[in-house]
């Protein structure tokens, strides 16, 4: 039967996913559901949440008072009209409730929320490794796995408290119930069978709210695709002129200058896939966001190429995310679309601003790839 404290904790948790449902583009937009590396939980704040308490009332229909006095007269010590310090107001003070929400339950309301179908992965999607460990020692168990330690010490305790043991000749003599045989245990351990590799352009023109909008993004594809999947491992590219692959902290951090060649990112992903992660047993995806510039017509046409023939046929999903702004043309996405209007597997979307990262990732993650 379950206990009313746990009736209760039930319906609170609806109501918390209830709030985070009602308030999740709010979020998205401002970064506040952020996960720390690692961590498999989130902090929450709401505001919108009270928390049930006791509290005196103010007296406001009147009473009856004893002792001397005339009506009107003040009370000794009370503060005169003037006296007082700051201005008076109505109302109390905002107050945070901070709720923590695991990410399977916040992947769970993402896929809700945007109507995410389950991803159907390909390849060698149920990929385990079996690990035994020896925990312990019991009396039973094959010849195999005797522990001749364990045995001796438990003979020669037996001998000893039987007085049977001659120190001068020491003999000991195990019978079968000394017998001690190691046990062990079976541990599943799930290989890494999916992978994202993200790409960026980091020219002069992606700024620091271009950035951030990638890093809240990226954390939310990141937050469904674990959802979905035993294992996840992430890589990250980042690209002017030239490429090179780094860690997630320089990703959202560099900032350089000079010319852009989107072709130098995916000809690196693609030497990615080949070196690390074969296609055969792992499902890959790829998503790139930039500002839209390209350094010439001809380096565009190479990146269609390279979609083409090589990157598309080797992933589930490459996903191009085009950031807005103020100093990028948005020409690539236009490119992009003429090139591969038919094709499932490469998805476009323009990110004007904070407020549809949420229809961006609907838009790159609705086909369940």
């Amino acid at each position: 039967m379950i206990s009313r404290i746990e009736q209760d904790h039930s319906r609170f948790r609806e109501i918390i996913r209830g709030k985070v449902r009602q308030n999740l583009r709010k979020y998205m937009a401002r970064g506040d559901i952020i996960a720390p590396q690692g961590k498999g939980s989130v902090t929450i704040p709401m505001p919108q949440i009270n928390i049930p308490r006791f509290t005196f009332g103010d007296n406001s229909g009147g009473g009856v008072g004893q002792g001397e006095g005339q009506p009107g007269d003040p009370v000794d010590g009370a503060q005169q009209p003037g006296q007082g310090k700051g201005k008076a107001g109505e109302g109390e003070g905002d107050k945070a409730l901070e709720i923590e929400v695991s990410l399977d339950e916040l992947a769970e309301i993402l896929g809700e929320e945007l109507g995410l179908p389950r991803i159907q992965p390909k390849g060698v999607h149920a990929l385990e490794t079996r690990k035994d460990r020896y925990v312990g020692l019991r009396s039973t168990g094959p010849e195999s796995l005797r522990s001749f330690k364990a045995t001796y010490k438990r003979a020669l305790r037996r001998q000893i408290a039987m007085g049977t043991y001659d120190p001068r000749r020491p003999v000991i003599v195990p019978i079968r119930e000394d017998r001690r045989y190691r046990s062990w245990r079976t541990d599943p351990r799930p290989h890494s069978n999916a992978v994202i590799i993200y790409m960026m352009d980091v020219s002069g023109s992606m700024g620091d709210e271009q950035k951030e909008i990638v890093r809240i993004e990226s954390f939310w594809i990141d937050t469904w695709l674990r959802s979905q999947y035993k294992g996840l491992q992430s890589r990250y590219i980042i690209h002017d002129a030239t490429a090179r692959l780094v860690e997630r902290e320089v990703f959202f951090r560099t900032r350089e200058s000079g010319g852009t060649m989107i072709s130098s990112a995916y000809k690196l992903c693609n030497e990615l896939i080949d070196a690390e992660f074969d296609p055969e047993h792992w499902n890959v995806y790829a998503f790139h966001f930039s500002d839209g510039d390209n350094w010439s017509v001809d380096d565009t046409s190479a990146c269609v190429r390279l979609l083409r023939d090589v990157l598309l046929p080797r992933v589930n999903l490459f996903g191009y995310g085009q950031v807005e702004s103020p100093y990028g043309s948005g020409q690539f996405i236009k490119d992009l679309r003429g090139a591969f209007a038919k094709n499932e597997l490469l998805i476009t979307s323009e990110i004007k601003g904070r407020e549809e990262i949420m229809d961006s990732i609907r838009e790159f993650l609705r086909r369940g790839r």
